[in-house]
């Protein structure tokens, strides 16, 4: 059976570093992480969605996390399809980038720095997955295959995961394309939580399309997702009976994939962590083998 790892979906979130789960004296860069990692065995990166990582960093994630801990990093967002500020991007490549688009010479330089970003926590068996997140209007068509192919292509040797934001994806007729899809590709389904009653709900499917991880990421269920403030779309306190709905679909992805990676991403003051440490246990009086 699997090994499954929880955790949340950032340790550097201002409204986690302001709730008082720090400890004093563990509030600065590496006292939280170090803090972290004595709890928990995974986590995502959010920040290299914002902007592009550096290798100095990946080298001090590494040195400050013990053997066995791993980051589930987010691609930068000109990755994936998203608008991507100018300043957002290295002073020189700036000015390059014409109504959103960039040219082909700066999409190659910028794949060059994320992968070499990368490359400290690939050496110290710290990476997870790179997570794929791509945006609402990523549709389930022959032109978003074909990027997610190019996707496959610029980073092979990488541990991939893909999380859809268009419901189509996973709608009843296209469920099995998209796995074989997935699975021929070599990337990691992302199975996610969140409120149903949206138009742009993604169903609550499990997918396992790589033998060797399955992801789960819960995004909370409020119903200001997609509007308002980042506060308001993820404020969400997960309940016991909530967590419960999840615990057999997660036993299902153990028994097909070697690990579950299970994040949650309802990053208001401490909500992730308590929700991510509830999980835990329930999964462990479930009798599955959890970290």
């Amino acid at each position: 059976m699997a090994e499954i790892l929880v955790g949340a979906c950032s340790w550097t979130d201002r409204a986690l570093v302001a709730s008082g789960w720090y400890p004093s004296g563990w509030r600065d860069a590496e006292g939280r992480l170090r803090h972290y990692a004595g709890r928990f065995p995974v986590v995502e990166v959010d920040s290299s969605y914002y902007a592009l990582p550096s290798e100095r960093n990946s080298l001090l994630w590494s040195e400050r996390t013990p053997d066995g801990f791993v980051f589930d990093v987010k691609a930068f967002s000109l990755l994936t399809g998203h608008p991507t500020r100018e300043g957002a991007l290295p002073v020189d490549l700036r000015g390059r980038i014409g109504r959103g688009v960039p040219d082909a010479g700066v999409l190659d330089e910028v794949w060059a720095r994320f992968a070499s970003a990368l490359e400290p926590l690939r050496r110290t068996d710290r990476l997870g997955t790179v997570l794929f997140q791509f945006p609402p209007w990523f549709a389930p068509e022959a032109r978003s295959a074909a990027f997610l192919r190019e996707c496959a292509a610029r980073t092979a040797g990488w541990p991939l995961a893909v999380e859809f934001r268009h419901p189509g994806w996973w709608q009843e007729g296209l469920y099995g394309r998209t796995a074989d899809l997935l699975t021929g590709l070599g990337m990691s389904a992302v199975a996610v939580d969140m409120v149903q009653t949206l138009r742009t709900s993604v169903p609550p499917v499990t997918p396992v399309t790589s033998s060797e991880l399955a992801v789960v990421r819960f995004h909370g269920r409020n119903e200001a997702w997609g509007t308002g403030s980042k506060e308001d779309r993820f404020r969400h306190e997960y309940t016991g009976a909530e967590l419960a709905e999840w615990a057999p679909r997660v036993a299902r992805m153990a028994e097909d994939a070697k690990r579950v990676h299970v994040l949650f991403n309802n990053c208001c003051a401490d909500a992730a962590v308590r929700a991510a440490e509830a999980m835990r246990q329930l999964l462990v009086r479930e009798g599955l083998s959890v970290r």
